[in-house]
């Protein structure tokens, strides 16, 4: 007999299960879904296998792996940093890093020495919260300093950033960010960075799907070195990280820095289910992105003419999966911040964050379309502005998605 504990850990999983699977609407700009297929390789015995990377010398013998029985493992590694590489136009890709932000630690650790400067976005305008001075470079002896960016979409002046580049020298500039809805201008940034011999690493951790899909911008082939992130965002892959370089050397600098400093064994079971969601995306990417993007420029409209203020509106709202929230706005009008939104609409099985971010990735993969748009806003207009309960509507709503589309 299940004692206690299992039974409710079993009752918990369901219910957990029923909610955010079958019942709610997610529109949470950091999350998807993955495929059965991919669900099913996080449940394989690979999740319980080791690996151990060696360049040694034992017995008299070079060694390059400290366990035997990982032949299928390294296979389906293999898989994962051939199709890794080709959607991301890199020469050589890694899959180990456990999740985006281990992934920015394996490329800045290798790339930049103790008291090097790098440029990001701050988080007050949009960027990273691990790329303050606070974090990443408190651990690792760096000093960041604010890659500028203007206006609600947060957007760069070419001439400002490369002015500043090329006057404080910086051994890396960092792009990518939280709030992320407009591509950058990429190659000046990176002329101007490899001037003086700097890197331009590229965070997609938001924008990866998109990016692998051909929909939002090609960082390695528009100048970046390095380009890296979370794969569980617009890419349906489960979470873990990602790396590709331009440049075959560059990433062997990075792989030889991981073992035995920042990781040492990944976790092969994901990176199966990985292999298998790079395969989706090798097969549907360019329809799966492109959808993704027309919804949130719709949804974007809907809520406008909802009276639900959104941001950018004169920039076509956004290219990418996110839809920024006017919260100044939106306080004014209706005196409701977004965190009040977020918390009125989650009791309605509607779910955005907090922050004023609203995502399509997960929306689209169940097969929402832009003719849907219309009604998920005004589900919003009622259920966060007037209070109005919508829960059955939108359970009745979700009911009608039931096989996943591109995989």
């Amino acid at each position: 007999m299940p004692s206690k504990g299992e039974l409710r850990l079993q009752r918990l999983l369901a219910e957990h299960e029923r909610w955010r699977s079958r019942e709610s609407l997610n529109l949470l700009a950091s999350e998807n879904l993955s495929s059965p297929s991919v669900q099913r390789y996080l449940s394989s015995d690979m999740g319980r296998r080791y690996t151990l990377e060696l360049d040694q010398v034992l017995h008299g013998e070079k060694v390059d792996n400290g366990y035997a029985g990982t032949r299928y493992l390294d296979e389906v590694e293999g898989m994962a940093r051939s199709l890794a590489a080709k959607l991301l136009h890199g020469k050589r890709a890694s899959v180990k890093p456990l999740s985006g932000h281990v992934a920015a630690l394996c490329v800045l650790a290798p790339l930049l020495p103790r008291g090097a400067r790098y440029l990001a976005v701050f988080p007050e305008q949009g960027g990273y919260d691990g790329y303050a001075p606070a974090y990443i470079p408190s651990v690792l002896g760096y000093t960041a300093r604010e890659l500028p960016v203007h206006g609600p979409l947060h957007e760069v002046d070419v001439e400002e950033v490369t002015t500043k580049i090329r006057r404080e020298k910086p051994e890396a500039v960092i792009l990518g960010q939280s709030y992320f809805v407009l591509p950058y201008p990429v190659r000046p940034i990176a002329d101007a960075v490899h001037e003086h011999g700097g890197k331009l690493l590229y965070d997609a951790s938001h924008v990866m799907g998109l990016v692998m899909g051909g929909e939002f911008q090609d960082p390695l082939g528009e100048g970046a070195d390095v380009v890296y992130g979370s794969t569980h965002k617009s890419f349906f892959g489960p979470q873990g990280g990602i790396i590709a370089a331009r440049d075959i050397e560059l990433l062997d600098r990075i792989e030889a820095y991981m073992t035995w400093r920042i990781l040492d064994n990944a976790h092969w079971n994901r990176i199966a289910a990985l292999t298998q969601a790079l395969l989706e995306m090798e097969r549907y990417g360019r329809a799966y992105a492109s959808t993704v993007v027309v919804n949130a420029r719709a949804l974007a409209s809907e809520l406008e003419a909802q009276g639900i203020p959104v941001l950018g509106a004169d920039l076509g709202y956004t290219r990418s999966h996110q839809v920024f929230l006017d919260g100044a706005t939106l306080k004014a009008r209706h005196g409701l911040a977004p965190p009040g939104l977020a918390r009125r609409l989650e009791r309605q099985d509607i779910l955005i964050d907090l922050v004023g971010r609203v995502g399509t990735a997960e929306a689209t993969r169940l097969g929402v379309r832009k003719t849907d748009m219309p009604e998920i806003a005004r589900w919003i207009h009622s259920a966060g502005i007037l209070g109005k309960p919508v829960k059955a509507q939108v359970n009745a709503f979700r009911r009608r998605f039931k096989r996943l589309r591109f995989a």
